[in-house]
């Protein structure tokens, strides 16, 4: 009969014990994320914002050896397609190709780093524009002249310039990077350092 209550005694105890670890994760990793990851930010404001007609989104470097310059423009046109007109200057990288993607936060401090991962709102694998799955801000590569300069004309029904948060681009980061997306490699296209950076507004 002793061995028995001390049997009940040490379950009871291990039971009240335990239960001060309530909602405690050891395996949490939320602050651990890459800061290119193209997970989806469940965070991200889910209100609906009014519609506008343009925005843009004007590039500056994030690194201090590396000019970038130029701008994104986007213009909702007749039926709802917005259309992209990317223009860039990246003297440095001069005969080279460079990568191009829509990032989720419009933030581009931290050398770029704070705009996080891609923006992918239905949480897709990573891709090229167009063919099969593909990020919402799979822009895609620039290739650049002998002066570095390069444009880049896009048009879809993705995006929308305010709306619903699963389309809209507002408050977006563009980022320019030093190397060219494989369209293959996950979640980032492997596609180098954050060169430049744009916040569409």
């Amino acid at each position: 009969m002793k061995s028995i209550f001390v049997i009940v005694f040490a379950v009871a105890f291990a039971a009240c014990n335990n239960s001060g670890n309530t909602g405690h994760d050891d395996t949490d990793t939320s602050n651990k994320l890459p800061s290119d990851t193209a997970v989806h930010d469940m965070s991200t404001d889910t209100t609906v914002q009014p519609l506008v007609a343009t925005a843009q989104a004007v590039f500056s470097e994030t690194q201090a050896d590396t000019v970038v310059t130029g701008n994104a423009s986007f213009d909702t046109l007749q039926g709802g397609k917005v259309r992209l007109k990317l223009d860039i200057t990246v003297p440095k990288m001069a005969n080279k190709t460079v990568a191009v993607h829509i990032h989720e936060h419009g933030d581009c401090g931290d050398r770029g780093n704070a705009s996080h991962g891609h923006w992918n709102p239905s949480n897709k694998p990573h891709g090229k524009w167009g063919a099969g799955d593909f990020h919402a801000g799979d822009i895609g590569n620039v290739k650049l002249d002998s002066k570095g300069h390069g444009t880049l004309s896009v048009e879809t029904d993705l995006w929308t310039i305010g709306g619903s948060h699963m389309t809209n681009i507002l408050k977006k980061a563009v980022i320019v990077h030093s190397g060219t997306d494989d369209f293959t490699t996950q979640p980032t296209g492997n596609a180098g350092s954050r060169i430049g950076c744009g916040v569409i507004q």
